[in-house]
């Protein structure tokens, strides 16, 4: 018979202080999310096209918050939600090849950009990608 139970398996514990390390990180991450930023929205996907969505980024907001928005309006909108635009406002397209061997393999993945907001106060390069690109293409291991 085969014992599938793991052995010597001892949960870690996490200090409070780790806890509180990670509750401060949280907290600041929010007040910057919560900051107001001035862009114009942009929707590569219908130009002159309006978007409404529902968002609640952190578990502390008690409310979901509504936004409508239209192409190529300006608007002051949290950090947060100007990152979720840019980070989050697009589709994978895949193609495929055959290898020598006839296996279908997947050689190029392209994102294609459906909306963002364009900064015109914040630069944050490490959660906005480039204005202007609407898409993006990435190459995979063939």
């Amino acid at each position: 018979m085969i014992d599938l139970m793991p052995k010597n398996l001892t949960p870690t514990k996490q200090t409070k202080i780790d806890k509180d390390e990670l509750k401060k990180k949280l907290q600041k991450e929010y007040d910057r999310d919560k900051e107001p930023v001035k862009g114009i929205f942009r929707f590569y996907e219908l130009a002159g096209g309006s978007l409404s969505f529902n968002l609640r980024l952190y578990p502390q907001e008690k409310e979901v918050s509504r936004y409508d928005m239209v192409d190529g309006l300006a608007y002051t909108i949290p950090l947060g939600v100007a990152k979720h635009l840019n980070k989050n406002g697009w589709y994978p397209v895949h193609s495929f090849a055959t290898d020598e061997n006839g296996k279908p393999i997947a050689k190029i993945g392209q994102k294609v950009r459906r909306f963002g907001f364009e900064s015109l106060e914040f630069i944050d390069t490490t959660d906005i990608s480039e204005v202007g690109t609407p898409s993006l293409i990435t190459v995979e291991n063939v």
